[in-house]
């Protein structure tokens, strides 16, 4: 009979993994994959280049992350910001240098307004327990979407907060309620630091790829990790957790469940899980985003001065970032198809999806963004052991009714992923934040058995 066993491979997963075997456990990770890394996956050009299929960036304040890469080996580099990015409105390219974002001289005024608004009501939430913050109900009452329109009647500004809140949370502001908006935006140090490339979340990425960092925990926990293992079955007795996966089962006297909400709750549990907690994972589903990876022979959108950093208000593609990889020559573009948008965008095929996306960076860059070298897909809502990113969002009522079952143990069991963090939710600082904290709590409550023997 193992320590603990962990379901699940991801950072939060191995992160807890390693912080117990470091401190004596015996420790079994099951992870469904064929790899490890959950969220993050790596890719590469037909050439070599590596690309992130997954989650790709960190950035300042993400100390445990960035702790945790160093630790390890790896590397860091920042991100290429140099020239204008662009921001598209009613079929126009609007030019930016500044923190505009290339909106009219006319909606600045009150972009900044709404943005002043949100940071000062985020610093109100309880990150601990946002349905104990002050006026928790009435946060928890409306929806993001309602709030922004009842600040400012400009349709632009409207318009920029629905498309860049959807790049953040992969879902439509009408998703998700204010107090979910407002705790995540805390968690991460503002919503200006949320949006922001360098000095912000989107501010480094891992050389070799973000992947790498559960490879790297993974190699050193060797077989204790065990890969083509979906678990199916929980049960839980007095003092032992029983785990039914394909091929075989385990026995442990404590369980770390290290998968995002959506998925922790297609378990069978014996016996049955909670009713709020149950009742919560069914209502925290995950964000909708399709990524894609586009190579060309060069980044000749530098050429004229650009940074290929574009916010689309009008259509499919809302966001795009310049990937390129230090030490090659080839340009890489990074897009994305999130919220609505990639619901739609479900409905269509990989040929019909890569020529949507190729016709939209033209209208960007010009006739060569539709020529690439590479075309690299990711629809993260399909991936069977996923089912949808960056993480899970709360909707109107939830946070203030049963957000407290989100990280509470039940029993035997405990739960990591990045949506259970305080700080960086639902960011890979948060995943390993929340591996660390269950490592703690397991390792307390071994010794308080232990100690009652």
């Amino acid at each position: 009979m193992h320590d603990v066993i962990i379901v699940g491979a991801g950072l939060s997963g191995l992160t807890a993994a390693r912080q117990l075997t470091n401190a004596g456990m015996d420790v079994l990770v099951l992870e469904a994959r064929d790899r490890v890394g959950g969220r993050n996956e790596g890719g590469h050009l037909s050439d070599g280049t590596p690309v992130e299929l997954g989650g790709q960036w960190v950035g300042p304040t993400q100390d445990a992350v960035l702790t945790l890469i160093r630790e390890l080996g790896l590397e860091t580099f920042q991100v290429y910001n140099d020239g204008r990015s662009m921001l598209r409105l009613d079929r126009e390219l609007h030019y930016a240098e500044d923190d505009t974002f290339g909106l009219p001289r006319s909606s600045v005024t009150a972009f900044r307004r709404v943005l002043a608004q949100i940071e000062s009501l985020a610093q109100s939430i309880d990150l601990a327990d946002p349905g104990q913050t002050p006026d928790a109900a009435a946060l928890d009452r409306v929806t993001a979407d309602a709030w922004i329109r009842e600040q400012t009647a400009d349709p632009v500004v409207r318009r920029f907060y629905d498309t860049m809140l959807a790049t953040i949370f992969a879902a439509d502001t009408d998703e998700f309620s204010l107090l979910h908006l407002l705790f995540y935006i805390k968690s991460g140090g503002g919503l200006g630091r949320l949006m922001a490339t360098l000095d912000g979340a989107q501010d480094s990425r891992v050389a070799g790829g973000t992947h790498r960092i559960s490879e790297e925990m993974a190699a050193a926990l060797g077989a204790r990790v065990q890969l083509k293992s979906p678990v199916r079955r929980i049960r839980c007795r007095e003092s032992v957790v029983d785990v039914e996966f394909d091929g075989g089962s385990a026995s442990a006297r404590r369980l770390i469940v290290a998968l995002p909400p959506v998925l922790a709750g297609r378990l069978v549990y014996d016996p049955p899980m909670p009713a709020n907690r149950d009742s919560l994972t069914q209502q925290m589903p995950a964000g909708t985003v399709i990524k894609f990876q586009v190579g060309y022979a060069r980044p000749f959108w530098r050429e004229t001065g650009l940074n290929g950093a574009v916010l689309n208000l009008d259509t499919s593609v809302g966001l795009v970032y310049d990937n390129c990889v230090p030490g090659t020559s080839r340009g890489v573009l990074v897009a994305f198809i999130e919220g609505a948008h990639a619901r739609h965008a479900n409905e269509l095929t990989s040929v019909q999806r890569r020529n949507l996306v190729l016709s939209e960076l033209e209208q960007f860059f010009g006739p060569e963004a539709a020529q690439p070298t590479d075309f690299l897909e990711r629809n993260w809502s399909e991936e069977e052991f996923t089912r949808g990113c960056y993480g899970g969002r709360l909707g109107t009522g939830l946070w203030t009714r049963l957000g407290k079952s989100l990280r509470e143990p039940v029993g035997l069991i405990h739960w990591a992923g990045a949506e259970t963090s305080e700080i960086w939710n639902g960011y890979m600082d948060g995943a390993v934040r929340s591996g660390q904290r269950t490592a703690t709590e397991v390792l307390a409550a071994l010794a308080t058995a232990d100690s009652a023997i």
